[in-house]
């Protein structure tokens, strides 16, 4: 292919990507797309997204370690039936049980979870318990469960719950359990910096539905103040020293120190609120 055949190719080619660009932003910006939940994606975007997230949840599960031997524990099984119930259930329903009315009207549904080890290595169902999946309502454990338990679950659903039958469900199920919640969560990698452990754990609290927060993605929101800047400000909701320590108690108890806060008490264990303070003083939110 001759040079000038060449530059004529690139030229048209980089036409026609600026073309498809621009086409793509005018059809967003037209707002013709339904995003409604009462009527379904149009398939070829359905099969898109659903292709997406097999490949993605391939990519980084494949790489996540399950030891077989905890898979098949009776016992670690029997926590993760007790998780599956207080957590799963209402969205990915059991056997012979639906699930909640709200789960019915989310687009796209989700699916239910008696076939997913069909689907899901143990290590893919690990990962997508642990981190979620963005846009589905899938939400992420890591910050709700314990590292044990995110295991359980994973267990009770690739190897026990595809073998269960409806009483057996039921048995195992309505057994007196303990509550599914963690001493201290999961969280995030431990070998992350400060800054990203705790900007993590600010998006995984949902401390963006409320505050704009620099480095931090999220709705712009103006509810409560924006913690831009946040390590200049002389006090801590106009009540405390703005120290890492109070910023822990507050970020921890807020009701505690202003009961008349509308700030709730989010369940923010002692780590976490521990690297939400230091984000806030030492990372994005300092000037």
């Amino acid at each position: 292919m001759g040079r000038p055949l060449l530059l004529l190719l690139i030229l048209v080619l980089s036409v026609l990507g600026v073309l498809g660009a621009l086409g793509g932003w005018a059809f967003v910006m037209s707002g013709a797309y339904d995003v409604s939940a009462t009527k379904p994606h149009w398939r070829p975007v359905y099969e898109l997204l659903e292709v997406a997230m097999h490949r993605s949840v391939q990519q980084r599960g494949d790489a996540t370690a399950v030891p077989e031997a905890a898979l098949r524990d009776p016992q670690l099984q029997e926590i993760g039936a007790s998780c599956f119930r207080a957590h799963c259930v209402a969205c990915h329903g059991g056997p012979g049980v639906p699930p909640a009315s709200f789960a019915l009207g989310l687009q796209p549904v989700p699916r239910s979870l008696t076939d997913s080890a069909r689907s899901l290595s143990p290590g893919e169902l690990m990962w997508v318990t642990r981190h979620g999946i963005k846009m589905s309502g899938m939400p992420a454990w890591e910050y709700r469960l314990s590292e044990e338990q995110l295991l359980a679950v994973t267990a009770f659903v690739s190897e026990r719950l595809p073998r269960l039958s409806v009483p057996g469900y039921r048995e195992l199920t309505g057994q007196a359990v303990t509550a599914c919640g963690p001493v201290e969560p999961a969280g995030s990698d431990k070998a992350q910096g400060v800054r990203a452990r705790g900007e993590l754990a600010l998006r995984q609290h949902g401390c963006t539905a409320c505050h704009a927060i620099p480095g931090v993605t999220g709705p712009d929101s103006g509810v409560g103040p924006s913690l831009d800047g946040f390590a200049r400000r002389q006090l801590i909701a106009g009540r405390l020293t703005n120290t890492a320590v109070n910023l822990e108690r507050w970020i921890r108890d807020p009701q505690a120190i202003d009961p008349n806060t509308a700030m709730p008490n989010l369940g923010v264990s002692e780590r976490s609120a521990r690297e939400m303070a230091q984000y806030l003083h030492q990372g994005r939110g300092q000037p």
